[in-house]
């Protein structure tokens, strides 16, 4: 393997076409010079350069080994640029996670903002759940996560920490043709006998237990659904009706009336997570989040 320091010399030789103003160009001495050249001509498995009265030139294996030598280096200045710019928070890749909800309203409009700001900065957004975007940070596989505290606690992870965003009610949403969609906080006693609307994973239908239990009644029938897309339509058809954060209320179609329920409605906190070490781009877009949780 060639070593990077050997490379540049040859580099620098063949540009200067002697040993001597290479030696003044890299502040080393003549002898030194050679000797490396030397060495590397012993590693390469022959000369690299023909020796003239005056200087010295690339033979045929020194022009190929110096169109590798050129290459390497560009990519390694390259490298240091990329490096200086994520250190910088000027370039680089931005990983984020975040869940459902949060990302129809609250993390685009950081992100927008990011954008503007951090042209440079190439953004991946990556979906999931709570528990899963926590143990990603704790991995490294993201840079910073929008997590949520509800229904079970917010999960900890090895290095990682959060900080609260907000505070995220929870509403019922129910056909406009629904007997209680004019009234504007909905008594969640009155809908104990209704069929409702629920996502398919495990962690949901605990959601909605523990919000039907404060009401002193048990779901009586449960459609499986898992996207918002979905519930909403069923929900718009008279099928059923759903519980949807109030960070998703703007995107319920105007089919459906969204209702507050009033003392016995559920919250949750809304936190913004990051690892033991954040990149400077993490920290300007948790400064986004705050201005976009806060307006």
């Amino acid at each position: 393997m060639f070593e990077i320091d050997a490379l540049r010399l040859l580099v620098t030789v063949a540009e200067t076409g002697s040993f001597t103003k290479a030696a003044v160009r890299l502040d080393y001495t003549q002898s030194a010079v050679s000797r490396r050249i030397a060495s590397l001509e012993k590693q390469a498995g022959g000369p690299l350069f023909e020796r003239l009265a005056r200087g010295v030139r690339l033979n045929p294996a020194g022009h190929a080994l110096h169109r590798h030598a050129v290459e390497v280096l560009a990519r390694l200045a390259g490298a240091e640029h990329e490096m200086a710019a994520i250190r910088a928070g000027r370039g680089g890749r931005l990983r984020v996670g975040a869940f459902a909800t949060a990302n129809v309203s609250l993390v685009p409009a950081a992100l927008r903002a990011f954008a503007r700001s951090r042209p440079d900065v190439e953004f991946v957004a990556v979906e999931g759940r709570t528990g899963e975007s926590m143990r990603r940070l704790a991995d490294g596989a993201l840079d910073l996560a929008v997590v949520s505290d509800y229904p079970s606690g917010l999960p900890s992870a090895d290095g990682v920490t959060t900080e609260a965003l907000l505070e995220d009610e929870l509403f019922v949403v129910l056909p406009r043709d629904h007997r209680l969609a004019v009234t504007r906080t909905v008594d969640l006693r009155e809908l104990r006998d209704e069929t409702w609307l629920q996502d398919v994973s495990a962690d949901r239908p605990m959601m909605l237990a523990e919000v039907c239990g404060r009401a002193g009644f048990r779901p009586k029938r449960i459609v499986r659904i898992a996207e918002w897309t979905g519930k909403f339509g069923y929900a718009a058809a008279g099928l059923g009706v759903a519980l949807v954060p109030s960070l998703a209320a703007w995107a319920v179609p105007a089919e459906l009336a969204v209702c507050r329920l009033g003392d016995l409605a559920p919250r949750r906190t809304v936190h913004v997570a990051l690892p033991a070490a954040p990149l400077p781009a993490a920290l300007k877009l948790r400064d986004l989040l705050r201005d976009a949780a806060a307006g």
